[in-house]
């Protein structure tokens, strides 16, 4: 299938300016991204055509050649069959040459913006159920004024003079040729004689923005949701980076969460740990009642079945456990004094039958001692 008009597939004229051009490819980039378009195998495709394209039309010996050859021109393989054979020939020796004794093309400039990362805590309950948040954070973000260019308006950046647009300097020591950054251009290429007022000539602004993040259910601590897109800018027209919301959940009053599972602890009196009782529990759905067998000791764990989360990547919700803590009663009144006493008297003529563990622990302690 022949390959489709470069100027047509970016939508410019064919005396686009480089500006126009890059303005261009950054429009098509942002729309058939891959990552913005998981669904759709036709998207990659436009990308990487558009990304062909800018790649040659910015590229001032590739788009010299292209408008003289067409596809020839730039395309080794139909630069054979085209009797221009020897421009592909140049090429290949010349960025071997050029990386060396820096004689070579200009270098590519443009790099993809920086990633960045933001923490945002969130409640144990929406974790669970999900929710929708609002977040403000500083980036930096293309220069409207000079749209990433750098130059005042009406201006242009032009080739540095010193490295010629390669952005390197060949420096002679006695039999070796050393290459170095551009100390002029600073290895970008360019020169800007009339910076922006709105940037400084950096071609972008450090501003604050308020993004809508989703929160799906299930998220756990750490997990990240990424914003494609929304880093910062790229440098001299290159795509923006991405951003990353890292999850961190606040610690909860009740719950313990592990995993998908969800503990908590669960106090109970002398008396119902003796005698047994219905108590009632929170879950994050309302209130459960639990029924406490007599004779519970300290640290029995009741499960509930599915009160637990589910999670992201879970098709059942987990477990919530109970720990029970038989709690001490405290300011005793003096009756109150007087009954436990009698009940310890009790307790005491038949110590094997109402507090074994105790009577077990006595007579190891007495064996250790006889040995």
């Amino acid at each position: 299938m022949a390959k489709r008009d470069y100027y047509d597939v970016l939508g410019v004229n064919r005396d686009a300016l480089e500006q126009e051009i890059k303005k261009a490819y950054r429009k098509l980039a942002m729309k058939h991204h891959p990552d913005r378009n998981p669904d759709n195998p036709k998207a990659e495709e436009h990308f990487k055509e558009a990304k062909e394209a800018y790649e040659v039309l910015t590229d001032a010996h590739k788009r010299a050649a292209y408008d003289q050859y067409g596809h020839a021109g730039v395309d080794p393989s139909a630069a054979a069959g085209a009797g221009a054979g020897f421009g592909s020939f140049a090429d290949a020796f010349g960025d071997i040459f050029g990386d060396i004794f820096g004689t070579g093309r200009a270098r590519s400039n443009v790099y993809r913006g920086a990633d960045l990362r933001y923490n945002l805590e969130i409640g144990l309950e929406d974790a669970a159920r999900g929710t929708e948040t609002r977040i403000r954070i500083p980036a930096m973000e293309e220069c409207e004024t000079c749209g990433g260019s750098g130059a005042k308006a009406g201006t242009s950046p032009t080739t540095c003079p010193t490295c010629h647009g390669h952005g390197q300097v060949r420096m002679q020591q006695g039999f070796f040729s050393i290459q170095q950054t551009c100390p002029r251009c600073h290895g970008t290429g360019k020169i800007i004689a009339s910076p922006c007022a709105t940037c400084g000539g950096s071609g972008r602004v450090k501003r604050h923005k308020t993004l809508s993040v989703k929160i799906p259910a299930g998220v756990d601590e750490g997990d990240r949701i990424r914003l494609s897109g929304e880093g910062e800018a790229g440098v001299s027209g290159g795509p923006p980076g991405d951003l990353y919301v890292v999850i961190h959940i606040k610690p909860h009053p009740v719950f313990q969460r592990d995993h998908n599972d969800l503990h908590c602890e669960m106090p109970i009196s002398f008396t119902t740990a003796a005698l047994g009782g219905d108590i009632e529990i929170p879950t994050l759905d309302g209130y459960a009642r639990i029924n406490v067998p007599p004779e519970t000791q300290s640290g029995k764990v009741f499960r509930l079945r599915g009160k637990g989360i589910r999670g992201v990547r879970s098709s059942t919700h987990g477990d919530l456990l109970c720990h029970v803590v038989v709690e001490t009663p405290v300011n005793l009144t003096a009756r109150q004094k007087e009954l436990l006493q009698e009940l310890e008297t009790i307790s005491r003529k038949d110590a094997g039958r109402h507090n074994p563990r105790a009577k077990s622990w006595m007579d190891k302690v007495k064996e250790f001692f006889a040995d």
